[in-house]
């Protein structure tokens, strides 16, 4: 029988918050939203002790426009204690949730969104792009992101900023557009030398992005880098 109900199975029964600021912030920032949320793609670790999910968050769309609706979440379970602990970040595109989650001890192969998840990518370009996103979006740190679902093409625009500052343009560009009449998206990118000049294009798109250059993607950054704002946990705020 088809699956009906997506929402995500966090698998915290016989589990308790570690502190009480744990059980207020996953209440605040994921328990209360619960019946919008979608569950995208989903791994548990053999030992029980992490899971990490790709969610959509349907509520979001009825709050402020424009922000993120996709959240990567990573659970801690202490087995011993029976305590939970979690991290989780908001974040603009799917690729840019399953780096984060990598980057948390996820496998990359175990976050990947089933073929019924989603639109599909319309092109190998996509692909390619999104793949070079989940290994490498440690490089970049997140400055902007508008996600615009009203209408039957639906467009996200991401602005990046390399973590080297080595890089040349650092600046990037993301735009993703989604045709949900044939369920399809291509994911687009573009590097600016300056932020003025990347946000003028975010407000003019008069013009084609410009190409981001063999050398920009090959040097976008040492590993240390951070891709999202700060992280959310019941550890610290």
């Amino acid at each position: 029988m088809p699956k009906t109900d997506y929402r995500p199975d966090f698998r915290l029964d016989g589990f308790e918050s570690a502190t009480d600021t744990v059980e207020e912030a996953f209440w605040a920032h994921i328990d209360s939203d619960h019946d919008s949320m979608s569950t995208l793609a989903a791994h548990h670790s053999p030992d029980g002790r992490h899971s990490f999910y790709v969610i959509h968050n349907g509520a979001v769309t009825w709050g402020i426009p424009g922000e993120p609706r996709l959240v990567a979440l990573h659970l801690i379970r202490d087995l011993t204690t029976s305590t939970y602990d979690f991290e989780q970040a908001t974040l603009p595109l799917p690729a840019m949730a399953q780096s984060w989650l990598i980057k948390r001890g996820c496998p990359a192969e175990a976050i990947a969104l089933p073929p019924e998840m989603g639109t599909k990518p319309a092109d190998e370009t996509t692909v390619a792009l999104q793949q070079r996103l989940m290994g490498a979006g440690d490089h970049f740190a997140l400055l902007y992101s508008y996600t615009d679902d009203t209408s039957s093409t639906s467009e996200t625009t991401v602005l990046l900023r390399a973590v080297d500052e080595r890089v040349e343009r650092p600046f990037r560009v993301l735009l993703e557009r989604a045709d949900l009449d044939t369920y399809t998206h291509t994911l687009r990118e573009g590097t600016f030398e300056t932020f003025e000049a990347a946000t003028s294009w975010m407000d003019d798109r008069s013009s084609p992005l410009p190409p981001a250059t063999p050398a920009t993607v090959r040097t976008a950054g040492p590993a240390a880098g951070a891709v999202t704002p700060p992280k959310v946990s019941g550890r610290s705020r």
